[in-house]
């Protein structure tokens, strides 16, 4: 009976250590999403002396999770630029970038990339979507959320059950500016590129919401992918697939070198790119189950080797070549994976707001066509020009509703 009660005792102190671990690497994802969106760090816009401190904070997480630097001065691979406020404008100033590389080295064959771009708008000069004076954008979701993700992952893969591969940790400098990092390390890689397996990019994963929606981009790049996401489950994570290897995230430098690359992001909101992406809007737990499910991705591949690239076909390119000459004025929500295209935010002054479209609403008909998904909504709104008039019709809650739509 003693012997009983022992083993209880030493159960229960191993669930409270567990627990501590637990609330410990919590409380340090709040505490890296916090401060790499502080006011202290300006925004970190690429070549700054704020992006710099944001760099030598990553170097010590990385030390930190159990990592060795990989770049080429130490934990940095610094490359020069051209710094365009205006990216079809001239150049203001020469700059240097810095990308922060990690390595975990099992000795193994292959090598999984797992990247993050830490690099956001400054005071707003470009990209913004801000209309007042110019303010501190601290990107909180936008990506203070996937470089804290990557101190987590790297912390658990130090496992001795994740040692088929080894690991290169990579926070990207630039991507604001044009995958300017991501495009650098590509190009002068500090591993043999040929060793790499896959890459896994995180990119505004900070905004999980209720439903769980989690976008996962460039699911074509291999065939392994998607059969791959079926086995797995974290929390209540709902997986939404596109297959194009190219989007505007650095996941898509390493696609161009045909390897397998995908992307995690929770969707867009009213927030991007504007001063409001703060932390307090950071969905934590969600970015904690997020980091679970792309270890869970990762340990489910690590018995298959290297895993087989394939050609994607090239969905953002078909969007642009599609001519808008007219605007609704709102904000899809892109990880909607309903019938229809739901409204994430509508923007004022604009044809939606003034039909008395609303957050939340589904559209389901545009000019009389149906719409089934986001790339119908897109196709539809090519067929308008300025001064058309339509009719809308959307679902809200359980009943549709018919707006007139001024363009």
């Amino acid at each position: 009976m003693k012997r009983f009660y022992l083993i209880i005792a030493c159960i229960m102190g191993f669930t409270s250590i567990q627990a501590q671990l637990a609330e410990q690497a919590k409380m340090e994802l709040m505490v890296d999403i916090v401060y790499l969106s502080s006011d202290l760090l300006g925004g970190r816009e690429s070549g700054t002396p704020q992006e710099k401190m944001a760099a030598d904070y990553i170097a010590h997480r990385f030390e930190e999770s159990g990592l060795s630097p990989k770049g080429t001065k130490g934990w940095m691979q610094p490359f020069d630029f051209d710094y365009r406020p205006n990216p079809h404008g001239p150049v203001e100033e020469k700059r240097t970038g810095h990308n922060v590389v990690g390595y975990l080295d099992n000795g193994a064959e292959t090598t999984v990339v797992i990247g993050a771009h830490y690099d956001h708008l400054g005071m707003g000069h470009f990209g913004s979507r801000h209309t007042g004076e110019p303010a501190i954008h601290n990107g909180a979701d936008d990506n203070a959320s996937g470089v804290a993700a990557m101190f987590q992952v790297a912390e658990v893969l130090g496992d001795p059950a994740y040692a088929n591969n080894n690991y290169l940790f990579i926070a990207f400098s630039g991507e604001e500016l044009g995958l300017y990092g991501s495009k650098f390390f590509v190009s002068n890689p500090t591993i043999d590129l040929r060793s790499v397996n896959y890459m896994l990019n995180m990119d505004m994963i900070g905004r999980l919401n209720e439903e769980g929606s989690l976008v996962i981009n460039g699911a074509g790049t291999s065939p392994l992918w998607k059969e791959t996401f079926e086995t797995i489950e974290a929390g209540n994570i709902k997986v939404k697939t596109t297959d194009s290897g190219i989007g505007p995230s650095d996941h898509t430098s390493f696609y161009l070198e045909d390897i397998p690359a995908i992307h995690f992001f929770t969707g867009q909101h009213m927030d991007y790119h504007k001063p409001e992406d703060d932390s307090e809007l950071v969905n934590f737990e969600g970015v904690e189950l997020v980091s679970e499910y792309i270890v869970k991705l990762i340990g489910a591949l690590d018995d298959d080797g290297r895993i087989a690239f394939s050609k994607t076909k090239d969905e953002t390119e078909e969007s642009e070549r599609m001519s808008f000459k007219v605007t609704l004025g709102v904000m899809p929500d892109y990880v909607y994976d309903g019938e229809g295209m739901r409204v994430d935010g509508v923007i004022s002054n604009r044809p939606a707001e003034n039909a008395g479209m609303e957050r939340g609403d589904i559209i389901v008909m545009m000019g009389g066509e149906k719409i089934v998904d986001i790339f119908d909504y897109m196709e539809g709104l090519g067929k308008f020009e300025p001064g058309d008039e339509t009719i809308v019709t959307v679902k809200r809650g359980e009943e549709l509703v018919e707006l007139k739509v001024v363009f």
